[in-house]
């Protein structure tokens, strides 16, 4: 099965002799650039292009084409390559584009030599570009994956390979177009039409929205945790192919996407339409400096991790690439561990049944053999599959204890140490950490839930009477109490990993009963105005920020943003809503769905404290509502799914430790720099 890839999503690669084949419906330039592990070419000899398209392990087209096939041997690449970058480029001087706006979106597919697709990904999204990274495969603990890059370059061929850091990018950019003018080659046939299951050419690229599999609105029904991943921007590092100590899953590849940028659970797509995954601060420069290298591993021990040692333009970038690619891991090496599992038990049954259905060996000691071979193999099997999911689950482990304290306030959870040295950020990080997630073969092992900023979707924290995923919390008055608690630490984390000014809270407490929950907002003055209470402060706040939505669509459809009253605030607006449907009239309702559906796109983002029960009184009006929000719960409990294999993760709060002042001193921090920022 193909893996459709969107930006920054990867995918394991289990063949080594591979053909990339392009579909662009202009002719275009393809080539591939072979970067080490800092992502760095070294010269003009570590590019294939036209005018030079044969490297060893790397072969390009000889010259400008509507379609190409690249021909890769990974073994036969040099030990100091570790990334191969796909390229594409719009050739000058012809007569034809001169941005990939102008021509259809770009189609590649990573097949075998048998042609059949591994991945394909549709290059959506480009406007004034005239270059474009495509795809890049890597090397990641001795395994090879192919990632959807998708990041494109108005300034053309020349700073696409500055920016992998080539000094005479100028120059071969420079020859490589003049070889292709000249027609220095052959011609390179088209690739054969495709299969009508292959033909995914003009298919656009998922989005970043999963469905929740049985189809059911329901609490208890599974949401669903895509990777981003990146990711995701993605964004992803990690071998979705293998787990960390490289066990093979034997499930079908994942058809749904993502970056591990976004977390999502049942419903459609989101207002704000498919997601952006790129890193909305990435520049065309070189690269940071690599992260530290690994220490040496032992004789016959793996390599030791280190925090950080994923792709990316930044720490924080290559931090959350790392945290995607253990969530990868861990979800494959769980499937693997699973399979074996159920292959197991088959075989045994199977064995057992062909004792039973031949009379001669039913009774004496002949079956008595045959049952206990057979329960012997099962056992030699699950014990071997274990080993191996234990080996992959301490390694792991052990990856998890580096990342965790290296992690930025964003990324940390709240008894990490980054937040006593916290300071108000002036950029807005690319993820918020939410929780923490784990599978039922991983108790001990937790992976940070991170989605990305800003959000594009609200929150709903149930309050309902679903009790504690260990049972020790049921009475429903502790359940909406600790619901709120979490809504608050969830608010106060929004307020502090965005700069000064461009955050602000309003709060909705119809009955006046989350005043204890709410005190660390309210004194420190961090909110933008008294929680409002009663039909009459609910139906102000509403009026208002529907107002804003209003405003800020009809400005951007106008193209007037510069219009815009003086007195809107245009920071990113959070509406927290307690007691969700307590004080809520038709009317409020409808605005608050209004403001689910269209307010993401123009900044405006909720967070309902609910019962789902108590919702339910509205009847279907509410359904959409609930789909269009990511549910989480004050307490650990297992609703989440993940796309790739249907886990089942059990979603664990991020809590403020007992006792603990962080809370007050981030609030404080944040409250003095909005201080200091409106003088």
């Amino acid at each position: 099965m193909t893996a459709e890839l969107v930006r920054g999503q990867n995918h394991p690669l289990s063949q080594a002799r591979l053909e990339i084949r392009v579909s662009a419906g202009k002719p275009i330039v393809a080539g591939a650039t072979l970067c080490d592990e800092k992502g760095k070419v070294h010269g003009v000899e570590w590019v294939a292009h036209p005018g030079s398209p044969t490297l060893p392990g790397m072969e390009v087209s000889k010259q400008a084409a509507a379609d190409h096939r690249l021909a890769c041997d990974l073994d036969a690449l040099p030990e100091t390559v570790h990334r191969v970058s796909v390229l594409l480029a719009l050739p000058s001087g012809m007569g034809g584009p001169v941005r990939f706006g102008a021509v259809a979106a770009p189609f590649v597919a990573v097949t075998g030599l048998d042609g059949s697709e591994i991945a394909s990904y549709t290059v959506t999204g480009l406007d004034a570009e005239s270059a474009v990274v495509v795809l890049e495969l890597y090397r990641r603990q001795d395994a090879w994956k192919v990632r959807a890059v998708g990041q494109g370059y108005a300034g053309g061929l020349a700073e696409l390979l500055a920016d992998q850091g080539l000094s005479q990018a100028q120059q071969l950019a420079g020859s490589i177009n003049e070889a292709v003018v000249q027609g220095l080659a052959r011609s390179v046939a088209a690739p054969p039409p495709r299969t009508a299951e292959g033909d995914r050419s003009r298919h656009a690229a998922a989005p970043a929205l999963g469905q929740d599999q049985s189809g059911s609105t329901s609490p208890g029904a599974p949401d669903q945790v895509p990777p981003q991943h990146g990711h995701p921007g993605g964004q992803g590092s990690a071998a979705p192919g293998a787990g960390p100590g490289g066990s093979q899953s034997t499930y079908p590849a994942a058809s749904a996407p993502q970056d591990p940028s976004a977390v999502t659970q049942s419903g459609g797509p989101g207002p704000g339409g498919p997601v952006n995954y790129s890193h909305p601060g990435r520049q065309a420069a070189a690269p940071p400096p690599p992260p530290p290298a690994a220490p040496p591993a032992r004789p016959g021990q793996p390599a030791q991790p280190v925090a950080g040692d994923a792709t990316g333009w930044s720490m924080e970038e290559r931090l959350y690439n790392q945290v995607w690619g253990m969530f990868e891991d861990l979800a494959r090496t769980a499937a693997a561990y699973r399979s074996a599992v159920d292959f197991a038990e088959s075989r045994m049954e199977q064995e057992l049944d062909k004792v039973l259905s031949d009379p001669r060996s039913r009774i004496g000691g002949q079956g008595d053999a045959a049952r206990e071979a057979a329960r012997a193999k099962h056992a030699e099997l699950v014990d071997r599959a274990k080993q191996v999911l234990d080996r992959d689950l301490a390694q792991l482990t052990a990856e998890a204890e580096v990342v965790e304290p290296a992690l930025p306030p964003a990324f940390a959870g709240w008894d990490n140490p980054a937040w006593h040295g916290y300071r108000v950020p002036m950029e807005i990080p690319m993820a918020l950490r939410l929780g923490d997630l784990h599978l039922p073969e991983s108790a001990d092992l937790s992976i940070p839930m991170l989605v990305r900023l800003p959000l594009e979707r609200g929150l709903w924290i149930d309050s309902g009477s679903t009790g504690s995923f260990d049972g020790s919390i049921a009475d429903s008055d502790e359940l909406r109490r600790l619901a709120m608690d979490t809504a608050v630490a969830h608010a106060a984390r929004l307020l502090a990993v965005y700069p000064a000014g461009e955050f602000s809270v309003h709060v909705i407490d119809a009955a006046g009963s989350a005043t204890s929950a709410l005190l660390p907002l309210v004194s420190t003055g961090v909110l933008a105005g008294p929680p409002a209470v009663g039909a009459a402060g609910v139906n102000d706040v509403l009026a208002r920020l529907t107002q804003r939505v209003d405003l800020v669509q009809m400005a951007i459809r106008g193209g007037a943003a510069d219009s815009l009253p003086s007195d809107l605030d245009p920071a990113e607006q959070l509406l927290i809503v307690n007691d969700f449907p307590h004080g809520f009239d038709d009317r409020a309702v409808t605005r608050l769905r209004y403001l689910a559906d269209e307010g993401p796109a123009v900044g405006v983002h909720l967070m309902l404290v609910a019962d789902r029960e108590d919702a339910a009184a509205y009847g279907p009006l509410l359904d959409p509502l609930w789909r269009s929000l990511l549910r989480l719960t004050p307490v650990p409990d297992d609703h989440l799914a993940d796309p790739w294999v249907g886990h089942t993760w059990t979603y664990d709060p991020s809590r403020v430790p007992p006792d603990s002042q962080v809370l007050q001193h981030v609030l404080t921090q944040v409250a003095a720099a909005r201080r200091s920022w409106n003088r």
